[in-house]
């Protein structure tokens, strides 16, 4: 076998950018976690100083600083030795309510790889990796990472997107949200359209516990109820039913978008929102930047727990609108559209 040396070089600076990244994530939430990211956003420091400022060991801060700078996480200044962050690495490094929140996103990536050996036994044999049987960090890692996007976008374009659905809202209507996690977008719906009810399920009881948390320290449990419920089995009748970044995960899509509509009000509306995808595997692979991380994703956690339940279709985080328009239609719906998208999401409307 013939090796070009330019396409190994090429190849191996591509290996030695992914595993600097992948030793990368642990750090991130050190300097999450210890403040370095909130103190450097104040002003630029010198090792010793930042170590003084967090209460930390000056040594272990100053490795830290000289990977974070090579990695371009912050700035370095060799006339002065002293370390610093732009406003966009402030952006999205130090503020956990802001619109991009980046130490989430390697909090749910570092809880996934906890489950290595999991995965690498549920190849060989078929079998599937329930939602529950992840790291917490997984749990908690999807909220920090998911949250900041709700909060950006699905009050000021998602629902408005939705054709007559923010009126309905305000006037005071019925929501579901399935598979809601630890209630993040229920959170964000329920502060903004105070005369609505809404109602979060999951299966994963440690999960609702933590939405009535979340929703008494917004102030909004009086508007909100969780209970656990499977996506077929939860009660009521509902004026929007809510699936966000969570069918795909499901063994049974098709049969839970049925059961949604069943308990949808005649008029209603369902609005899924996915991760971001073109129509099919060969435009992913190509033109979508965000496959290699969804892709690789899936197939730790979305398709693994789609596989541990009843059907086990698993579609996948890349499923793309044809494939959920399949779903969809097969389910019941007869209207279906694009509503809106970001470089993270896809916005669906579903109608009966």
């Amino acid at each position: 076998m013939a090796i070009d040396q330019d396409k190994l070089t090429e190849f191996l600076h591509k290996f030695v950018g992914d595993l600097g990244a992948t030793m990368a994530a642990g750090n991130v939430l050190v300097g999450d976690r210890l403040g370095f990211y909130r103190a450097l956003a104040g002003r630029p420091m010198l090792p010793h100083e930042l170590a003084e400022h967090t209460g930390t060991a000056a040594r272990y801060v100053d490795e830290w600083l000289r990977g974070q700078a090579a990695g371009g996480y912050v700035e370095y200044d060799p006339q002065t030795g002293s370390y610093s962050m732009t406003p966009e690495q402030a952006f999205a490094l130090t503020d956990p309510h802001g619109a991009v929140f980046a130490p989430s996103a390697f909090e749910l990536a570092l809880g996934a790889l906890r489950s290595e050996q999991k995965v690498a036994e549920a190849f060989r044999t078929g079998a599937g990796i329930g939602w529950h049987e992840h790291d917490d960090e997984v749990f908690s890692g999807c909220e920090r990472f998911f949250r900041p996007g709700y909060a950006a976008n699905l009050v000021a374009s998602w629902l408005p997107a939705l054709d007559g659905v923010e009126a309905k809202l305000n006037a005071g209507v019925a929501v579901a949200d399935v598979g809601c996690g630890h209630g993040a977008s229920v959170v964000v719906m329920a502060d903004a359209y105070p005369k609505s009810k809404f109602w979060g399920f999951d299966f994963h009881a440690p999960s609702i516990e933590t939405s009535r948390e979340r929703a008494a320290e917004a102030g909004v449990s009086k508007q909100t109820t969780f209970e656990v419920a499977s996506a077929k089995d939860y009660d009521g009748k509902y004026d929007l039913i809510c699936f966000f970044d969570c069918l795909h995960d499901m063994g049974d899509p098709i049969g839970i978008a049925g059961y949604a509509r069943e308990h949808l009000e005649d008029d209603g509306t369902v609005l899924l929102v996915e991760p971001f995808a073109l129509e099919n595997r060969t435009q992913n692979i190509d033109e979508n930047p965000m496959a290699p991380l969804l892709y690789t994703a899936s197939s730790a956690i979305c398709t693994p727990n789609s596989l541990s339940q009843e059907v086990g279709l698993g579609i996948g985080a890349q499923a793309g609108p044809g494939r959920l328009r399949e779903v969809l239609k097969d389910a019941g719906f007869t209207r279906f559209r694009v509503a809106a998208e970001t470089p993270m999401n896809l916005v669906i409307e579903a109608r009966p």
